[in-house]
């Protein structure tokens, strides 16, 4: 018997349970605090965010005043927010048999495990938790849908970047 986990969030497990010839997956949450370093998403226009001043780094080496934008002495990234995957270089995901929901907070990772990894086995879940997991997924998406960004933010991925961002 082996466990897997794939989650780095300790209260949206992701765990898979290999077990003879089942492989069964316990959760899938999405970890989404990586949306707190991204600017928030106005339904209607800031002018206060949109006067934010561009990131440049202390040496001038670095200019990304397009990508990110400081406030407060923080660096956020102007772009649409991103979310945390659950791991998926441990294991082969099509692989897994079951797929058990304990509650709708550990399901909003499900839409990525079906639709991209050949998932083809079940999920299984309570009615209540599909059916509250489902609206938190759909407003999820209208809000992301509703509030485009302009441009998708790719640079600052760059670990270099990353430290020097960091240092502020």
């Amino acid at each position: 018997m082996k466990l897997y986990c794939l989650s780095g969030h300790p209260t949206l497990p992701c765990n898979v349970l290999k077990f003879k010839s089942t492989t069964i997956m316990l959760d899938c949450g999405l970890d989404t605090t990586a949306a707190l370093y991204f600017l928030p998403l106005p339904l209607v226009h800031s002018p206060r965010l949109s006067k934010l001043p561009g990131w440049v780094s202390k040496d001038g080496a670095i200019n990304l005043e397009k990508e990110l934008k400081e406030c407060s002495g923080r660096v956020f990234v102007d772009s649409q927010p991103e979310f945390c995957l659950p791991e998926k270089e441990l294991l082969d995901l099509s692989t897994i048999d079951v797929i058990l929901i304990s509650n709708y907070h550990c399901m909003m990772a499900l839409p990525y495990i079906t639709e991209h990894t050949g998932f083809t086995g079940t999920v299984y879940a309570t009615e209540p938790t599909l059916q509250i997991g489902r609206l938190l997924m759909e407003e999820l998406v209208t809000f992301m849908e509703r509030v485009p960004k302009a441009q998708a933010a790719t640079c600052w991925k760059n670990k270099e970047i990353q430290r020097y961002s960091l240092q502020i």
